[in-house]
C-alpha cells in the first residue's frame, strides 16, 4: 500500500483555518487518491499547535511553526524535515508533495523520502503575471526548492513554461491538471432563471480582473439593461494602490445605471457556492493571473456558460466557441458582447453548458486524474 503526504500552508477544514484554491486543489487530489486505496496524510504547517486528527479517512497533521527571531524560517523547515524523516522511517509515508508557493522545501532535505513539487503558481509566477516586483527572498527559496526536488508536476503547461522562464530554469514538468469531483457539482441543465444574472465568485482582487469588471458590466448594461451582476468572495486590499478595499475601488468605476444592478454578497461558506452557481445564467472570470483555477471547473461541471480570460492557462481548460468564450479582459466591449450572447440565447447556453460538463467528466474528473497522479508518484518512488 502506498502512503502519500502533502505538505501545505492551508487545508479546507474548520480546525486548520482559512483556505484558498491551493488547499481545495490538495483536498480534491487527496480524495481521489483515497478512493484508489492510497493512504493520505496532510502536513499543515503554520498552525497554532501540533496535533493529529482524521478527516473522512485523510490523516491531518497540524504543525506549529518555530518562533525564533531571525531564524524562524530555517528552524521551521528543519522541524518539517525531522517530521518527514520520522514518518518515512516508520513507513507511514513513501513520498511527500509540496507546492511551489514561497519555496517551503528550499532547506528541507529528507534522508531518503522522495520530495516532489507541484506548481500551483509561485509568488514569483504571480508577480510576473501581475507585473509586480517579487520579494527576493521568496524568489530565492522558490528557485532553490525547484532545483532540489526529486520530481516536478504542474497543473498546466502554461504555468510550467512561465516558471522555467522566470527562474531561468530548464526543468521538465509532468502536466496533471487540478481535478474536481464532478459528481459533487452536478446540475440539471435547465434554463429556468427568472432574471438574467452574471456571477463572479472568487477573491475581489486586481489580479483576477476585478478592476476591469465594472467597465465590462457597464457595456453589458448599455445593451441589456435588466442584467444583474452578482459578486461572491472576500474583499482584498489592493497591493498596487494600497487601497484597503478592492470593492470600494470597483464601486467608483461602475456607471450610475450599472451600479444599481450589482449585488456584492461577500464571502459565503464553500458549500453555498453551488447554490450561487446554480442560480446564475452566466459565470465570468476576467482573470490576469491563474495556474489552473478550480472555480472554473466547478462552473463547467454545473453546465454553466462561461466567459473567461483568454490568457495562457485558459486555453488548456476551455475551447473557445465550444465549451465557453475566451476574451482578453481589457477588451471590455467584446467581453460584454460574449456575456450578452449567452444572456439572450437560451439554446447557446444549453449547448455550451452540456459541452463544458462533458469536458470536465472526460479530462478533469478526480477519478481520471487520481490514476495519473498515482502513476507519477510510483515512478518517482521506484527511481530512488
Amino acid at each position: 500500500m502506498t502512503h502519500i503526504a502533502f505538505l501545505t500552508p492551508e487545508y479546507p477544514h474548520a480546525v486548520t483555518g482559512n483556505s484558498g484554491g491551493l488547499g481545495t486543489s490538495i483536498k480534491n487530489v487527496a480524495i481521489g487518491l483515497l478512493a484508489q486505496g492510497i493512504v493520505v496524510r496532510v502536513l499543515v504547517y503554520g498552525q497554532k499547535h501540533d496535533a493529529i486528527f482524521e478527516d473522512e479517512g485523510i490523516i491531518i497533521q497540524q504543525i506549529k511553526n518555530i518562533k525564533f527571531k531571525g531564524l524562524s524560517w530555517f528552524l521551521t523547515r528543519k522541524k518539517l524535515e525531522k517530521i518527514i524523516n520520522e514518518l518515512y522511517k516508520k513507513k507511514q509515508i513513501d513520498l511527500v508533495e509540496a507546492p511551489d508557493w514561497t519555496g517551503i522545501t528550499s532547506f528541507i532535505q529528507p534522508k531518503a523520502c522522495p520530495l516532489i513539487i507541484r506548481l500551483h503558481g509561485s509568488d514569483t509566477y504571480f508577480c510576473h503575471l501581475d507585473n509586480r516586483p517579487v520579494k527576493w527572498i521568496n524568489k530565492f527559496h522558490e528557485k532553490r526548492a525547484l532545483q532540489k526536488a526529486d520530481g516536478l508536476l504542474s497543473v498546466s503547461q502554461f504555468t510550467a513554461d512561465i516558471t522555467n522562464a522566470v527562474f531561468g530554469l530548464n526543468r521538465k514538468f509532468v502536466i496533471i491538471p487540478n481535478p474536481i469531483d464532478s459528481s459533487s457539482f452536478y446540475a440539471k441543465n435547465k434554463y429556468t432563471q427568472k432574471e438574467k444574472s452574471i456571477l463572479y465568485f472568487g477573491s475581489l482582487i486586481r489580479k483576477k480582473g476585478l478592476l476591469e469588471l465594472p467597465f465590462i458590466f457597464n457595456e453589458v448594461i448599455a445593451n441589456n439593461p435588466n442584467a444583474r451582476l452578482i459578486l461572491v468572495g472576500k474583499d482584498v486590499p489592493d497591493v498596487v494602490s494600497r487601497n484597503f478595499s478592492t470593492w470600494k475601488m470597483m464601486q467608483e468605476l461602475f456607471s450610475d445605471k450599472a451600479i444599481r444592478n450589482v449585488e456584492y454578497i461577500g464571502s459565503v461558506p464553500y458549500n453555498e457556492i453551488k447554490e450561487k452557481i446554480e442560480e446564475a445564467t452566466v459565470c465570468i472570470f476576467p482573470s490576469f493571473a491563474e495556474a489552473f483555477p478550480v472555480s472554473w471547473l466547478e462552473a463547467m461541471a454545473m453546465k454553466k456558460s462561461i466567459v473567461a480570460s483568454d490568457i495562457g492557462w485558459a486555453k488548456e481548460m476551455i475551447d473557445h466557441g465550444d465549451d465557453g468564450f475566451l476574451v482578453n479582459p481589457k477588451d471590455h466591449v467584446l467581453f460584454a458582447k460574449r456575456i450578452n450572447d449567452f444572456l439572450t440565447d437560451e439554446e447557446l447556453c444549453l449547448k455550451v453548458g452540456e459541452l463544458a460538463r462533458n469536458k470536465v467528466e472526460r479530462y478533469f474528473d478526480v477519478e481520471v486524474l487520481a490514476k495519473q497522479n498515482i502513476e507519477f508518484y510510483k515512478s518517482v518512488i521506484a527511481k530512488l
